[in-house]
C-alpha cells in the first residue's frame, strides 16, 4: 500500500502543473487582450524637434565665427561674419549713381526754367513785332496818300514800303520762335520725367546693396543648440550654401509611425505613456496632437506606385505628432532622433 501512494502522487503532478500553465496563459491571454482593447502601442517612434538649417544668403569668405558646435545661442545673437568689403564697396557706387541721377534732375529743371524763360522772350518778341508791323503800316499808308498827291518822292514812299515789309517778316521770325520755345519745355520736362524714374531706379539699388551686406551678418533664427557646424574662419562661402543647424529648444515632439490598423482607435487629445530608451526609468507623459496628411511611404524620395503589376500589399504606417508634458529638466536631456516606445491610451 505504501508504495501505490507515491505512484499516484507522481501521476497527478503533471496534471496540476499542465493545469496551472495553462490557468497562467488564460490569464495572461485575457489581460494582454484587455490591455489592447484600451491601448495602442509601437515601437516605431522617435523623438523629433523643429530644426532650421541656415543657409549663406550671400556669398563671401568666413571673417569670424562667433559659437561653438552645441552652443546653446538665443534668437539674433550674431554667429558668423562675412567679409563685407566687397558688399561696401557696391553699397558706395549705388549712392554715387544716386547722386549723378539727382544731379542730372537738377540740371534738366534748370533746362525746363531757362526754356519757359524763352517762352515768355519769344512771346514779348512777338508782341513787339506786332507793334512794329501796325506802326509802320500806319507810316507806309500815310507815305502813300502823301506820294498820291506828289508830296513826297518815290523814294520815300520805297523807304516806307520796305519799313511795313520787314516789320511784317520780322513778326513771322517772332511767331516761329515761339512754338520752338514750348517743344523746348516739353522736351525737358520729359526729361525731368526720364531722369526722375532714374532716380527710383538708383534707389532701388541702394536699398538692396544695403540689404546684401546686411546679409553678411548672420544671425540666429531662433533660440536652440547649433550643431552640424561646417564652415571655418577664411572659408569661402556660397550664397545657398548650407552652414549650420539649430535645434529649437522649445519644440521637442516625438513622431511615432502608427500602422494603418491601428488607426482607427486613435484621437486628438488621447493620452500617451512615452518611454525613451536612453532614459528607461523616466516616466514622460504626452498627448496626441495631429496626425499626418499622408502616410510615410508618400513622402519618401520614391513614393511606391501600385500600378506597376507588381502589387504586393504592405501595411503602411501614418505619422502621428505628439507633445510632451514633462519637466524641463527631463525635455532638456532629450535629442532629436532618440528611439521611444509609445503607448496610447485609446479608451
Amino acid at each position: 500500500m505504501s508504495e501505490t501512494k507515491p505512484k499516484n502522487s507522481k501521476k497527478l503532478i503533471f496534471p496540476i502543473i499542465l493545469g496551472l500553465v495553462l490557468v497562467g496563459a488564460l490569464i495572461f491571454t485575457v489581460k494582454e487582450y484587455l490591455y489592447y482593447q484600451s491601448h495602442e502601442v509601437t515601437d516605431d517612434a522617435q523623438v523629433d524637434a523643429d530644426i532650421s538649417p541656415v543657409v549663406a544668403r550671400v556669398g563671401g569668405y568666413v571673417k569670424e565665427i562667433r559659437f561653438q558646435d552645441n552652443q546653446l545661442v538665443k534668437a539674433g545673437d550674431t554667429l558668423v561674419i562675412l567679409d563685407d568689403r566687397d558688399y561696401k564697396i557696391r553699397l558706395q557706387q549705388a549712392e554715387a549713381a544716386l547722386f549723378a541721377a539727382k544731379q542730372s534732375v537738377s540740371v534738366s529743371e534748370s533746362n525746363v526754367l531757362e526754356a519757359k524763360t524763352g517762352i515768355s522772350t519769344a512771346q514779348a518778341n512777338v508782341n513787339a513785332a506786332k507793334v512794329q508791323v501796325w506802326k509802320t503800316t500806319q507810316d507806309f499808308e500815310r507815305f502813300q496818300n502823301l506820294y498820291n498827291d506828289h508830296a513826297i518822292t518815290k523814294a520815300q514812299f520805297d523807304d516806307a514800303k520796305a519799313a511795313k515789309d520787314a516789320a511784317e517778316a520780322q513778326l513771322v521770325v517772332a511767331q516761329t520762335q515761339l512754338p520752338v520755345q514750348v517743344k523746348k519745355v516739353n522736351s525737358n520736362q520729359s526729361q525731368v520725367g526720364a531722369t526722375t524714374s532714374i532716380i527710383a531706379s538708383r534707389q532701388a539699388d541702394i536699398d538692396y546693396a544695403k540689404l546684401q551686406l546686411s546679409y553678411t551678418v548672420i544671425v540666429a533664427p531662433a533660440t536652440g543648440t547649433v550643431s552640424k557646424k561646417g564652415i571655418q574662419e577664411g572659408q569661402l562661402v556660397q550664397a545657398g550654401q548650407m552652414l549650420f543647424s539649430i535645434v529649437h529648444d522649445n519644440g521637442i515632439f516625438v513622431t511615432a509611425n502608427f500602422k494603418e490598423t491601428q488607426m482607427q482607435h486613435l484621437a486628438v487629445n488621447d493620452k500617451v505613456d512615452v518611454q525613451v530608451d536612453a532614459f528607461p526609468d523616466q516616466k514622460i507623459v504626452g498627448v496626441v496632437q495631429s496626425f499626418a496628411g499622408a502616410t510615410g511611404a508618400k513622402f519618401s524620395l520614391l513614393p511606391p506606385d501600385n500600378a506597376t503589376g507588381n502589387f504586393v500589399k504592405v501595411v503602411q504606417r501614418v505619422p502621428v505628432k505628439i507633445t510632451l508634458q514633462a519637466d524641463s529638466a527631463i525635455i532638456n536631456r532629450l535629442r532629436p532622433g532618440m528611439s521611444v516606445q509609445v503607448v496610447v491610451h485609446t479608451k
